[in-house]
């Protein structure tokens, strides 16, 4: 299946930089592990604010909400916004699935 994500992450005000700086490098290397395991498909920012919409691959509701509650800024992620994607008749994209 497919989702389209939205993530809003909100970092703690009074955060260690070291920890921040931690997390983001965490945060980058295990999506890298997850674009090579095809969970990961597209992502783009939100330009000015710390906020991502991303197009995500899982089996199914579950195996996704795995995947997003195992990302190392999930304690600071909110507002967090799961679309399922079906395929529309005209779609002119070849279907991977």
């Amino acid at each position: 299946m497919e989702f389209l994500v939205n993530i809003k992450l909100r970092w703690s005000e009074n955060m260690d930089p070291d920890l921040k700086e931690r997390v983001v490098k965490e945060e980058r290397a295990h999506a890298a592990d997850l674009i090579k395991q095809g969970h990961l498909v597209r992502m783009w920012r939100v330009p000015c604010r710390f906020e991502n919409w991303g197009i995500w691959r899982a089996k199914d509701a579950t195996e996704l909400h795995d995947i997003i509650t195992g990302l190392p800024a999930n304690p600071w992620m909110h507002d967090i916004v799961v679309h399922p994607l079906a395929r529309h008749a005209v779609d002119p994209t070849p279907y991977h699935g």
